[in-house]
């Protein structure tokens, strides 16, 4: 595979070690709605629990597959470190399947059709020489991408005041903002990763188109099934109605949200030190509750 030069923007105006923290979260008093009277919103943010843990570790996989091809020093770092921190959160994802189990929620469908998909369209598939090499650039394409809008998300939770008026569980409410600060501090990574490897823009837009849409559907796929399956579910109270009064309410951000985030992606020069706020990823890692307890261990 024909190595490129590192993405222009200088590591050192962003000089921050990346590494993942040893977090664990206690589920044993979060009830289901952990939005309270909000069934919705909950089952909404229920979905990272479900494809999180799945996409994080292929893109971890897809990563550490391309660490052999990067030779600025300083980025394999960054992307050591992003590997653990994606594994930490899958973990911590994870975690909460049992819970969900409890409270009547069956997630083994879901969970399985999950990783069928993603092993199908995002999997390595074994291959060989100079295939398998224009697999991984589109692999790290796509993840840039889906890095992207997880970044563009963990911003919007670490802003998402509407969480602490209406009473959301503290515990989920950590887990969330964590996992959020942790997508905007370690932002620039996979961007940078494939800029390195590959930096095809051509096939930063049209794995961006796929990842925007991938992510979309998926995600409002499952947010049916989760919905079928809440206890609340009722025929007269359609999901998509509690999906708008949920965006109105401010407790998870609306689909023109995504769509508006598409073009500053697409724009030739753009780079992820671009969005978002890195001191105010640290500012609450330095102050959430499972990040401080890991640091006294």
């Amino acid at each position: 595979m024909a190595k490129k030069t590192a993405a222009k923007t200088p590591y050192t105006q962003e000089a921050h070690v990346i590494g993942p923290r040893d977090v664990e979260f206690d589920w044993s008093d979060v009830p289901l709605h952990y939005i309270p009277g909000e069934p919705f919103a909950t089952q909404f943010w229920n979905i990272m629990h479900l494809a999180i843990p799945l996409g994080e570790k292929m893109m971890a996989g897809c990563l550490a597959e391309a660490l052999p091809y990067i030779e600025d020093p300083r980025l394999r770092e960054e992307a050591v470190g992003f590997i653990g921190q994606e594994s930490m959160h899958a973990a911590s994802h994870e975690s909460y399947h049992e819970h969900l189990a409890a409270e009547g929620i069956d997630i083994e469908p879901v969970v399985r059709n999950l990783e069928t998909l993603l092993q199908v369209f995002l999997g390595d598939h074994q291959l060989k020489g100079r295939a398998k090499e224009v697999w991984l650039k589109e692999r790290l394409a796509f993840f840039a991408a889906a890095e992207h809008f997880t970044a563009v998300v963990g911003q919007w939770m670490l802003e998402a005041e509407a969480w602490d008026e209406v009473g959301m569980h503290p515990m989920m409410k950590d887990l969330l903002r964590w996992h959020g600060a942790e997508e905007v501090e370690h932002r620039n990574v996979l961007f940078d990763v494939y800029q390195h490897v590959d930096g095809s823009y051509s096939r930063r837009v049209r794995m961006s188109v796929v990842a925007s849409l991938g992510l979309f559907a998926s995600w409002m796929i499952t947010a049916d099934y989760l919905m079928r399956q809440d206890p609340t579910s009722r025929w007269w109270k359609p999901w998509p109605v509690q999906m708008l009064n949920s965006v109105r309410k401010r407790l998870l951000p609306g689909p023109w949200f995504f769509v508006g985030e598409l073009p500053s992606y697409l724009r030739p020069g753009f780079h992820p030190s671009q969005m978002g706020s890195l001191d105010a990823a640290i500012a609450y890692l330095a102050t959430s509750p499972a990040a401080r307890a890991a640091e006294q261990r």
